[in-house]
């Protein structure tokens, strides 16, 4: 796999490098860096892309449930499939977390088309919790 393939793009958060100038990122760390891009931007929060993004965060008030699951998987796969085209998404998979109230852990199991090469990124995200849940 080579940079020229897959590109290069500013490292997320944006900062400086030890040079003082930009920093940037390529290969499968600036695919990483772009999924993680698309999950944490709602759709409407960038100016000239209004529909960029991924509606999970059209949930965050929604209890931790299995309906709730299903509408982050498709959510996120949908947006993965129209925003990162150097991925083929293999699977989705949203569970409420065990460990807090109103986690949903998020397995995303990919392929970069350029290379083939099998991927995964667990994504937490954090609903409010349904107060009938709440021990």
């Amino acid at each position: 796999m080579t940079i020229d393939t897959i590109g290069r793009g500013w490292a997320f958060p944006p900062h400086l490098d030890e040079r003082g100038q930009f920093a940037l990122v390529g290969g499968e760390e600036n695919i990483r860096q772009s999924i993680l891009i698309i999950l944490n931007t709602a759709p409407g929060e960038r100016v000239m892309r209004p529909d960029f993004g991924c509606r999970i965060h059209d949930l965050v008030f929604a209890p931790a449930s299995p309906a709730t699951a299903a509408m982050v998987e498709r959510h996120v796969a949908e947006a993965l499939a129209r925003w990162e085209p150097r991925i083929e998404v293999k699977s989705v998979t949203a569970t409420p977390g065990e460990s807090h109230i109103g986690q949903m852990i998020i397995e995303i199991v990919y392929e970069i088309r350029e290379t083939h090469e099998p991927r995964s990124l667990v994504y937490p995200f954090y609903l409010i919790p349904d107060y009938e849940e709440a021990p």
